[in-house]
């Protein structure tokens, strides 16, 4: 495992400050009282002082710093022993921690207007991460911090490999799918497709990896 590169810690730094950056630019001209809350139509059902937006901030940096860590540093910690490419984790790693911060970036930005715009970004980039997830899904090997780690899977790299082949193709697609379509659709019906399209990249590579794992038993 490579040793931690000044560039990394510059980006993680600036993808984890970048929450901060814009909290401090318009926290001044907040009200006391804020949306910290909001329901399926992403209205706001609850609310409280604006400070509550920087302990959330703060919680979701630890977040994500510990994730990364942990996907970065999955080769040293993984009871499989699998070496995974260092290269590989990183990216991951780096996917994940942009994730987190443009989702934290989403948080603010919806306190600042009173709703959460779920099909505008939220959907988006929960499209985004699962194609970008999908991009990598190919190349992972066994382990128990990332991909589909069910118990046939794990005992079977056979079946994991082909397993993982499928998600790769059904992840890129349907994350691209719901970051395109998603923002273009009324509230409900981009929420409700969203989470079909997602139920479906999540269930089908299930039940296929169960399927192979049937046959390869009988």
């Amino acid at each position: 495992m490579k040793s931690t590169s000044l560039k990394e810690i510059l980006v993680v730094a600036f993808f984890i400050g970048l929450p901060f950056a814009y909290l401090a630019s318009i926290y001044e001209s907040l009200p006391a009282i804020i949306p910290t809350h909001f329901n399926y139509k992403g209205e706001a059902d609850g609310t409280g002082e604006k400070s509550t937006l920087i302990v959330v901030s703060i919680f979701m940096s630890f977040v994500s710093i510990f994730t990364y860590l942990i996907v970065k540093n999955a080769n040293k910690i993984d009871p499989k022993k699998t070496s995974q490419s260092p290269e590989l984790l990183q990216k991951i790693a780096y996917l994940i921690i942009v994730f987190l911060s443009a989702i934290l970036l989403v948080i603010i930005q919806s306190a600042t207007t009173g709703s959460m715009k779920s099909n505008q970004f939220l959907m988006p980039l929960i499209g985004l991460l699962f194609a970008g997830l999908g991009n990598f899904m190919h190349s992972i090997k066994p382990n128990y911090f990332i991909g589909l780690r069910l118990s046939w899977t794990l005992e079977d790299p056979e079946n994991w490999r082909k397993t993982h082949q499928i998600s790769s193709k059904l992840w890129m697609i349907g994350g691209i799918v719901i970051a395109v379509c998603s923002p273009f659709m009324p509230f409900a019906a981009g929420f409700i497709f969203s989470m079909i399209v997602l139920l479906v990249m999540i269930v089908y590579p299930i039940l296929y990896s169960y399927r192979l794992f049937k046959k390869s038993k009988a």
